[in-house]
């Protein structure tokens, strides 16, 4: 029985824990994962010229040894969550740590290419299944009042992870005189640049250790207990624990689990707001965001700026990102998901037709006038701006709140997917069409952003202020 005194649990779901600081350490310990994630995706940026001199191979080759840890990437995403449902959330953590461990220490000391491959494809498994996790735990373990803030850490660990592995790559090239080739104590620098990632790899781990394990997860296999004592832990004293767990019970008996199958209809293969939620997510990737964190190194390089200056270019890039990203984070919920995500294809559209006017007058010795010069650099870190205040968040937050309840989950999966898959298209396809023509392929990715803005008024409705069983 619950006693008079004890307060109803919409009090309860507001009360500050009693240890705000511990369940801040909590989240940010799940959001390593996000770190490493974005840590990973963006250090083979420094290493590309110099595995390009290692190996001696072409670009289209180049290009399968950079994307082929995309693969991997959407292995681990689509297994993460049946894996979490089975051994745990921190299990799943402390393998993806693994992977990454493992992968760093490989890809440093690769001997042929395909060995290189070989284990970027490893830490693209310990990527997806991070980018999968830690965001699913967070939303478990937050308290109901700071949810949406303690959710953002995720995205906000992936841009920082993006920016320090920059800083890192530019360090040790400094280290080893502007020579992407060049020794230290035994090793060229790129291999340098992609062992170090054992180091975050390994804390991760740690840290997984020292946070509790889902309270839903620890429901589900029967250990009430010991969820109760994580739920007192992340939601302080003031929430009536019993009634808290019989929640979550009811809320676990009654979801629905949606299947592939709930997604077909009509003559068009998927339901109507499933093409919608694709469309969202393979437009994000064809404006090409990912040459400004796989390639921008190499892209500078092509067009006669120096290794050391184009490795620093890498990095202001990533500081831009984390900018753009708190921008979005400010504003997404203040002027809607709609009025973001245009803003910033139109942004996207000029800096990038500005950049493909730039490249064009690239000379016969493969550099830039001065003019041009300076207006390629400054479109594109005001592309990767546009793109980070709008649909580098805005889309991750339409894909959550967009379906309805009953396909959310299969929903948001398939176009998961589609997001990887036109990921490993553009990052497989760039080398290649730069060497075809770096101008028209910046013209490409113009169209790709133009094309989004109708598509966008067309097609996709504003999800700001309804409730979810509103969508669809």
């Amino acid at each position: 029985m619950t006693s008079t005194a004890q307060p109803t649990m919409a009090e309860g779901r507001k009360a500050k824990p009693d240890h705000l600081g511990h369940v801040i350490f909590i989240t940010a310990a799940a959001a390593m994962g996000g770190f490493l994630f974005g840590y990973d995706s963006s250090v083979i940026n420094g290493a590309v010229e110099a595995i390009r001199g290692r190996y001696h191979v072409g670009s289209a080759g180049l290009a399968q040894v950079i994307a082929i840890a995309l693969i991997g990437c959407a292995i681990g995403a689509a297994a993460a969550g049946r894996i979490a449902d089975r051994i745990g959330r921190i299990r799943v953590m402390q393998i993806a740590a693994l992977l990454f461990t493992v992968s760093a220490v490989g890809s440093a000391l690769p001997f042929a290419v395909w060995d290189l491959a070989v284990w970027r494809v490893i830490g693209g498994f310990g990527i997806g299944m991070a980018s999968v996790i830690g965001p699913a735990y967070i939303a478990e373990v937050a308290p109901p009042a700071y949810r949406g803030r303690l959710g953002s850490f995720q995205q906000a660990a992936i841009v920082i992870g993006i920016a320090v592995s920059q800083l890192v790559n530019w360090g040790i090239l400094n280290l080893a005189d502007g020579n992407q080739r060049g020794e230290i104590a035994g090793l060229e620098a790129w291999q340098w640049m992609l062992g170090v990632m054992v180091v975050p790899a390994v804390l991760y781990g740690l840290l997984s250790f020292a946070i509790p394990e889902s309270p839903r997860f620890l429901i589900s296999v029967g250990r009430h207990d010991k969820a109760k004592e994580v739920l007192s832990e992340v939601e302080g004293q003031a929430v009536d624990l019993d009634l808290r767990v019989e929640e979550i019970e009811l809320a676990m008996r009654s979801e629905h689990k949606s299947t592939f199958k709930d997604l077909l209809g009509g003559k068009a293969g998927f339901l109507p707001i499933v093409w919608i939620g694709i469309g969202l997510s393979v437009f994000q990737q064809l404006v090409g965001i990912n040459v400004a964190f796989y390639y921008s190194s190499t892209l500078w390089q092509s067009v006669g700026i120096d290794p050391s200056s184009s490795f620093f270019y890498s990095f202001t890039t990533s500081i831009i990102n984390i900018l753009g990203t708190v921008i979005a984070m400010l504003f997404v919920d203040r002027i809607g998901r709609r009025p973001l995500a245009l803003i910033g294809s139109a942004g996207m559209a000029v800096a990038l037709a500005l950049e493909a006017w730039a490249f064009s007058a690239k000379t016969a010795a493969g550099a830039l006038p001065a003019t041009e010069g300076t207006v390629a650099l400054i479109a594109a870190h005001f592309f990767v701006l546009f793109f980070a205040l709008s649909w580098g968040v805005v889309v991750w937050v339409f894909l959550g709140e967009m379906f309805p309840n009953k396909i959310r989950a299969a929903a948001l999966g398939v176009a998961a997917s589609a997001q990887w898959i036109a990921n490993w298209a553009i990052t497989a396809t760039f080398p290649s069409l730069s060497e075809w023509n770096l101008s028209g392929t910046y013209v490409i990715y113009m169209i790709f952003a133009l094309l989004s803005i109708p598509f966008v008024l067309k097609y996709v409705k504003e999800t700001k202020g309804k409730a979810l069983e509103e969508m669809g």
